[in-house]
């Protein structure tokens, strides 16, 4: 094996696993509270993230703003480094903190396509990207999965895309005439809607052709949960363009 090897006791190499997942959450939240200041004063988030990661002593690994992270990893290790903080006697309000910021990216997200769209109700919407990351068909604990809840609920018309993930999706929302749709291609998702929206940084979807994409759509609202395009690059496809902390 080509890398270092460490030697610990089990609860020394136990905290490691926890310590270094929780890390990168904590990475992660912290730059979508970055993010929504951005908003607020009119910074860039993107250009935030550049600067600070040419401090090596950051760098720009996981400072990714966005609707919030899932899987199986951090969510699990998060939730239990607090556990084990509180069985201890401290109080690892930090973490706490780290964990209330990333479920409320959906909330955030959420109010993004309300503020585009208003009413919901009998709107198609296209949702590309279901897994929580891209190059896996892992949907555990996916934001993609609570957004597609709440859009449901407000009534909208789903056409959803995913380049590996929609059978895991099937099991939990069933394709339903008028509701719901799972399409072959992204292009075929957007075809109709009145908003598209991008919940995974899938490469293929940063490579899509913006002015076919646009000419599919019935009104051309892109709401990119990733920061996927530059907002220039959308505009001048014709797009009304929203993003996160930008």
């Amino acid at each position: 094996m080509q890398c270092p090897i460490l030697r610990t006791n089990l609860n020394t190499a136990e905290l490691i696993k926890h310590t270094a997942n929780t890390f990168l959450a904590t990475k992660i939240s912290f730059i979508n509270m970055v993010a929504d200041l951005c908003e607020t004063v009119g910074a860039d988030v993107m250009q935030v993230v550049e600067g600070i990661g040419l401090d090596p002593r950051i760098g720009p690994d996981f400072l990714r703003p966005g609707i919030g992270f899932g899987g199986y990893c951090l969510p699990k290790d998060l939730r239990a480094f607090i556990y084990l903080a509180e069985t201890q006697g401290l109080d690892f309000s930090l973490l706490k903190e780290v964990e209330r910021v990333n479920q409320r990216r959906v909330e955030v997200f959420l109010k993004k396509v309300h503020e585009a769209l208003w009413v919901l109700n009998g709107k198609t919407v296209g949702v590309l990207g279901l897994a929580f990351k891209p190059n896996t068909d892992d949907i555990r604990e996916a934001p993609s999965i609570k957004i597609i809840q709440g859009l449901l609920a407000e009534g909208a018309v789903l056409q959803l895309y995913d380049p590996r993930a929609m059978g895991n999706m099937q099991a939990i929302f069933p394709e339903k005439e008028g509701r719901v749709k799972y399409c072959s291609l992204a292009y075929d998702a957007a075809r109709g809607a009145q908003a598209v929206l991008f919940l995974t940084e899938w490469d293929e979807f940063r490579q899509l052709d913006l002015v076919r994409l646009r000419s599919l759509m019935e009104v051309p609202i892109l709401i990119d949960g990733r920061n996927l395009y530059e907002p220039a690059q959308a505009r001048a496809a014709g797009f009304e363009y929203i993003s996160i902390g930008r």
